[in-house]
């Protein structure tokens, strides 16, 4: 069985202040009505008892401590009357206003503004005096002045929660766009730093493997060479990425970040690297108009064919390894395919983290990539990874 809620000290403090001034009143003998015959004075604490009790459950129930007092205030005009009972009348008003129901507080105020209205309008037919509006004034401060009060002060009330609430929200959806954008930067860097250490790692794999396998002074010599060539580069690419952390990369990207005219290059020393393992890497670019495309498509481009070589150096067998480069309309499309292989195990370890890298960084700026088994002009199983990104006006700067 759960017990009734405790009463706030607020509302605690408003009963035994307005019951200690009530007795007061009763005690120096100042009434609102005068001299009742048909009710000794002390009739007039009963009612006063009442709504200070009421007060106590203000906040819990106000519907009901209103209609009780109510019948108290009515009670209390066929007494002497007191001041007080009175006005813990007006708050009664106030509070079934405020803290009750939505229904409630709209009803209230038009309930209390009918009466005032209806009393003023009677006193005047019955009596027909001017002080019948003094008594319609008085009707309108003890009920409808409160319930007005109370109106103004849910509204802000009202107000100030959803206001608190919207902070609340714009608070939250701050920390998840802070977390989103977050998680996109870290997976951003971990395709940088996949795609720049990945190519060179291999070859360094790779070379040094054959190095150790083969007994033959020159060709550990060559292996030598292309290893301190890829740890260079590496070590190169490494700088160039702790820089752009450092300073941001708002400056440095533009110039710093490769691009299609890199690719040439790129290709060349995919096929230095891939000497020992019989893979003959070319490139051929059959655009007809070569100039610059949106750096993050050329970014991308760039690094869907370092990724695609490295995979080629670490899987594909013997044979030819083309990289192709077009455009058709507003989209650049790029392919390399290599000879399949169903080797057990790559030349070099590998993270299977290249594909879902190239992936993002396609799905990124909306284009579409296909990477898997096809068969070549010659009938031959190769591996072909193939991507379209646009390069329309909305990705063009000016």
């Amino acid at each position: 069985m759960s017990s009734l809620p405790r009463p706030h000290r607020h509302d605690v403090l408003i009963a035994v202040v307005g019951l200690l001034g009530g007795l007061f009143q009763w005690t120096l003998g100042l009434h609102t009505q005068g001299n009742r015959y048909l009710a000794p004075s002390w009739a007039s604490l009963l009612p006063l008892a009442v709504v200070c009790g009421l007060e106590l459950v203000r906040r819990t129930a106000p519907r009901t401590a209103l209609g009780v007092g109510t019948l108290a205030l009515v009670a209390d005009q066929f007494t002497t009357g007191n001041l007080a009972t009175v006005m813990l009348f007006t708050d009664l008003v106030y509070a079934a206003v405020v803290y009750g129901t939505p229904s409630a507080a709209r009803r209230i105020p038009v309930i209390t503004f009918l009466v005032t209205v209806a009393v003023t309008i009677g006193l005047l037919a019955w009596f027909r005096t001017p002080e019948a509006l003094i008594v319609g004034v008085v009707v309108g401060v003890i009920a409808f002045g409160p319930a007005i009060t109370g109106v103004s002060m849910r509204n802000h009330r009202d107000a100030a929660e959803t206001a608190r609430l919207r902070a609340e929200q714009t608070a939250l959806l701050a920390e998840m766009d802070r977390t989103q954008a977050v998680a996109a930067e870290r997976a951003r860097m971990a395709r940088e730093l996949h795609d720049m250490v990945a190519n060179h790692l291999s070859a360094i794999a790779i070379h040094s493997t054959a190095a150790l396998s083969i007994d033959d002074p020159g060709t550990s010599r060559d292996a030598l060479g292309v290893i301190r060539e890829n740890s260079v580069e590496g070590l190169a690419e490494m700088r160039r990425l702790i820089g752009l952390l450092r300073t941001g990369g708002d400056s440095a990207r533009p110039s710093a970040s490769p691009t299609l005219d890199s690719l040439d290059a790129l290709v060349e020393q995919a096929g230095a690297n891939a000497e020992s393992t019989e893979l003959t890497c070319t490139f051929d670019d059959t655009r007809e108009d070569r100039g610059p495309v949106p750096a993050p498509v050329g970014l991308a481009t760039y690094r869907i064919v370092q990724e695609s070589l490295t995979n080629a150096l670490k899987h594909a067998a013997p044979g030819p390894v083309a990289v192709r480069l077009g455009q058709s309309g507003q989209s650049l499309t790029v392919e390399i395919s290599s000879v399949f292989a169903d080797r057990p195990e790559p030349r070099a370890p590998g993270s299977a983290a290249g594909l879902v890298g190239m992936r993002e960084r396609v799905t990124l700026l909306d284009g579409v990539i296909e990477a898997g088994p096809a068969h070549g002009a010659d009938g031959t199983r190769i591996w072909r990874v193939r991507a379209e990104l646009p390069v329309g006006e909305g990705y063009m700067t000016s």
